[in-house]
């Protein structure tokens, strides 16, 4: 068994044995790294036997008719399979025919039909050719989007935590400066048991919700103190409306406990086994088992007899959690409504994270679809040299493509149903996962190809039967032709003001990609306030995420010529006029990058709530813990009247633009 045998399995399996980096440099893989990869595929290659073991084992999922095929309206269809076969539309109309070279002629719906060919099933997902564009969505018009960190929103009665009621009362607010939609922070379920773990990107599962953020009106002394502190305290506001839901549950009537059953019986297994996980994570950890790989065995499978029993012995703490969800449902229901209601012609934008913690109800759920045993993550690159491990799992591609893809429609389908549109992070995961086994250091991981094909096809599906528009983000290490594809899908990419940039100028805006969303920043990013002044390098440099004093020296150098070439390309389009303002007075800078965004050729603008409101500090700080109040800004002002200072309706006024204007 040579080190060419390894690679040329690894290359098999999809694990590249060899990566390119931002400056265009091929890295070799280690031996050791690509044994790593596979062993966490359940593809080992410890011995030459292993390797013939997995070499059939690849071949057998990689064969043959599976659970789910994909094709696009109007193109004829290829398939495994030849003789006889009969299509059944999800309408009910059959047609029928022969084949004997796999083609079978194309179909005009799209949907998900059920196929039987020479004896063998499929689901037929016919995408059509793109998903829901912004022009579907607002005919004629350019709109601009508010961004928003849920949990950041005040109104009297929330208990220090932003939640969907916030997101009602601001969205009159937001639509008289002219927004014609909401993106927030994701929803994803985190862990009811901890309150302490509260980051919106590291949540327990990506298809159930978040059930701190569901509508309640909280009264008190704690609820009073909590709504009047700058930053939010997590777990204090968590136990606040954890209790109150335990209230409202033991207070249902007959006809909440009748709507109850009914949702749960249409949310199906999903719902039941994370209201089991909760039920179940709560009793571990409390004894000191967080993962539920620390459980007993006989716990690990959530379909297991051990399973089923404790879930019929804690039923009325499963139904809570039920309860839980299906208010929440409710709440996010009530919150888009009310941002169409209010004249948005998106509404609602929701944010779906690039992996849930393998220690969640997500993972347990779907074991068979998820990467155990490997951390996804990003590699070395000009973020970060030494490459980064999320501690996030994902879903594991020949897992997807066994099961028929259903933990991913699944959660596509959870993640539009009460939204405008989608965000998808770190959108290059479609295309590949740069993936890390546990115990290595970022750096010592590999790229694995996911099946992009199917899963932007899939995209495109569920934005069609959701009227949902989808963004993904496109930053860092972008691979061969992905922008393209996803603008062929109809995603929107993004540009985002601090990354655009050539031969070390920013570029003018009126050369962004059309297929694309034009931003001033993200939540890991620099406001335009904090960016300007340059309080976010002296956070940088007071936390050491700058490195030695000569990293920070250098950033404060490079921060000086940026500020100069920023204001002659806000000159350039016709956004800034006159002398740069000094660091110390950011608010002219704040107005004309606005106005600089509204010249862009992007199909949608979005505009963090930090750089309308002009704010200095930033939701995240990527690389710290602790130090630095990640997740827990609350904005100043009510949400209903956020946006009404005239001073940033002015600001905002420019974005105001129709299309080939």
């Amino acid at each position: 068994m040579t080190d060419a045998d390894l690679a040329d399995l690894a290359a098999d399996a999809g694990v590249a044995p060899r990566w390119k980096d931002v400056h265009h440099q091929w890295h070799e893989v280690a031996p050791d790294t690509l044994r790593a990869v596979l062993a966490a595929l359940d593809l080992p290659a410890g011995s030459p036997r292993d390797m013939a073991d997995s070499r059939e084992r690849l071949a057998r999922q990689t064969g043959g008719m599976l659970k789910l095929t994909t094709a696009l309206v109007g193109q004829p269809i290829r398939v495994h399979g030849n003789g006889r076969w009969e299509l059944t539309l999800e309408d009910g109309v059959r047609s029928d025919g022969h084949t004997e070279d796999g083609t079978l002629p194309a179909v005009d719906v799209p949907g998900y039909h059920h196929l039987v060919i020479g004896g063998q099933e499929t689901v037929l997902a016919v995408a059509p050719t793109r998903g829901i564009t912004v022009q579907d969505a607002a005919p004629g018009r350019r709109p601009w989007v508010l961004a928003v960190q849920l949990y950041g929103l005040r109104r009297a009665g929330d208990g220090g935590l932003g939640d969907f009621r916030g997101i009602e009362a601001l969205a009159a607010s937001a639509v008289r400066a002219g927004a014609g939609g909401i993106a927030i922070s994701p929803v994803h379920a985190q862990f009811s048991a901890d309150v302490h773990r509260f980051s919106p990107y590291s949540p327990s599962s990506r298809v159930m919700l978040n059930v701190l953020h569901a509508g309640l009106e909280l009264e008190g002394e704690e609820a009073a103190r909590l709504e009047s502190l700058e930053l939010v305290d997590w777990p204090a506001a968590a136990r606040l409306r954890l209790e109150a839901h335990r209230r409202d549950f033991e207070a249902a009537s007959e006809a909440d406990h009748a709507a109850l059953a009914r949702f749960r019986e249409a949310e199906g297994s999903a719902l039941e086994r994370h209201a089991v996980f909760e039920a179940l994570h709560a009793e571990q950890f409390a004894q000191g088992r967080w993962h539920w790989r620390t459980w007993p065995k006989a716990l690990h499978d959530p379909a297991g007899e051990t399973v089923r029993a404790y879930a019929a012995s804690h039923a009325p703490e499963v139904a809570l959690h039920a309860w839980m969800q299906f208010r929440t449902s409710q709440s996010l229901a009530s919150a888009q409504r009310a941002t169409r209601a209010a004249g948005m012609p998106i509404g609602l934008v929701a944010d779906l994270a690039v992996g849930a913690d393998s220690g969640g109800s997500h993972c347990w759920s779907r074991q068979a679809e998820t990467l155990l045993g490997m951390s996804i993550g990003a590699p070395p690159d000009l973020l970060n040299s030494q490459g980064q491990a999320w501690g996030l799992a994902a879903f594991s591609p020949s897992g997807l493509r066994t099961h028929g893809y259903r933990a991913f429609i699944e959660m596509l389908s959870h993640a539009m149903r009460h939204a405008g549109g989608v965000r998808i992070d770190h959108a290059l995961g479609l295309a590949r996962l740069w993936v890390v086994p546990d115990g290595a250091s970022a750096r010592q991981g590999a790229y694995l190809a996911m099946p992009t094909q199917d899963l932007l096809r899939l995209i495109a599906l569920e934005s069609h039967r959701n009227r949902a528009i989808v963004l993904g983000e496109d930053l860092g290490t972008i691979p061969d032709g992905f922008q393209d594809a996803m603008a062929g899908a109809g995603m929107l990419g993004m540009r985002v003001l601090w990354f655009e940039k050539a031969h070390n100028l920013f570029t003018d805006p009126r050369s962004w990609s059309r297929s694309a969303a034009a931003m001033t920043s993200t939540h890991d990013l620099a406001t335009i306030a904090g960016w300007w002044s340059g309080h976010d390098l002296a956070w940088r440099s007071q936390l050491g995420v700058s490195g030695d004093e000569g990293g920070a020296a250098q950033e404060a150098a490079e921060r000086i010529t940026d500020r100069t070439t920023l204001w002659a390309a806000m000159q350039h389009s016709g956004a800034a006029q006159g002398e740069p303002p000094p660091p110390s007075n950011p608010a002219a800078v704040v107005d004309a990058s606005l106005r600089h965004m509204a010249t862009a050729a992007c199909d949608l603008v979005i505009v963090p709530a930090e750089d309308a409101l002009g704010l200095t500090e930033q939701p995240n700080l990527p690389g710290t813990s602790g130090a630095h109040p990640n997740w827990c800004r609350r904005l100043p002002g009510a949400a209903a009247t956020l946006l009404d200072d005239p001073a940033i309706l002015a600001r905002l006024a420019p974005l105001h633009t129709d299309v080939g204007v």
